[in-house]
């Protein structure tokens, strides 16, 4: 195979991302052309709706497995934290890359952190998961829905229409805006959405030629990690329609799993537990369980 298709949504991020991948499959195999197919999805034309209301992540993906379906790409490149717990039928995840920062970043023109921002300000994220931290946190604030790609969303907050935005680190970082991070919010205090920084690709699963050049990519350790994120999640049938955050840490042959699920008026319940790095989806499901049996069930059957 000489010949490799990406196909990939057409925002900034999205097209850095693949760009990324592209570059780094070239290095990985000489003489390899690699060209982007640019494609439109609902996820990105659908703006004054939360995804929650329109469908959710899924939509995101939609699009560019049709385009691989029908022969016109041999493979996708995606936001981990935006693909779905279970694939569709037919499709894999050759490569899931080192994963960038996890951490979500607090961004404001005028206040330092969280702690700094007035009483009622104004704090824009469609993230129910950055919600439902939010509230607990700062029952006070107005929290306003916040959709489109990372320049505009900076640009709302820069017109004055948000007092601060949450968005991910790694997205500001990918596109060279480090800069407008004023702090970190980082694990375990505040929890990241599950598989956040990683970067998958995706492709046909019977496409054998496709799947072993995307293989050359893939980080065993950041696999390690997110498996476990995305196996707690897949447990408690998590969605964008329910607030669930995910951070596991690998530490030699141990693996840290954080977990929490969140409610819209800012309770939530949490779990930690401590397992082998090589049983992800046993550590996954072992704090899945340890949540539900704190209640999160009553939580996610409330958001569904």
């Amino acid at each position: 195979m000489t010949r490799l298709r990406i196909a990939t949504r057409k925002s900034p991020l999205a097209l850095w991302q693949t760009e990324h991948v592209a570059a780094r499959l070239r290095a990985a195999h000489p003489g390899l052309e690699v060209s982007l197919v640019p494609m439109s999805t609902r996820g990105d034309e659908v703006l004054d709706r939360s995804l929650a209301a329109i469908g959710g992540k899924g939509l995101f993906l939609k699009e560019l497995e049709l385009a691989m379906q029908r022969g016109e790409a041999d493979c996708a490149v995606h936001s981990l934290k935006d693909v779905p717990m279970e694939l569709e039928p037919g499709f894999a995840l050759p490569a899931i890359l080192e994963r960038a920062d996890y951490a979500d970043a607090f961004v404001s023109p005028h206040y330092i952190d969280l702690a700094a921002l007035p009483q009622g300000a104004r704090v824009g994220t469609s993230s129910l998961r950055r919600q439902a931290q939010l509230r607990a946190r700062r029952p006070d604030l107005q929290l306003l829905d916040l959709r489109g790609n990372v320049n505009t969303r900076l640009a709302k907050l820069d017109a004055g229409e948000y007092d601060a935005i949450v968005l991910a680190v790694a997205g500001l970082e990918r596109l060279g805006l480090q800069a407008r991070v004023r702090t970190r919010l980082a694990a375990p205090e505040w929890l990241p959405a599950p598989a956040q920084g990683a970067i998958a690709i995706e492709c046909r699963d019977e496409d054998l030629a496709t799947r072993a050049l995307c293989a050359a990519l893939d980080h065993a350790d950041t696999r390690t990690c997110v498996e476990a994120e995305r196996a707690m999640n897949r447990a408690l049938h998590g969605s964008c329609h329910v607030p669930v955050a995910a951070h596991a840490l690998l530490d030699g042959p141990h693996l840290h799993l954080h977990g929490l699920v969140g409610a819209a008026d800012g309770r939530q319940v949490r779990a930690q537990a401590l397992g082998r790095g090589d049983a992800p989806e046993c550590l996954g499901l072992e704090v899945a369980q340890a949540l539900l049996a704190q209640g999160a069930g009553d939580f996610i059957a409330a958001a569904l």
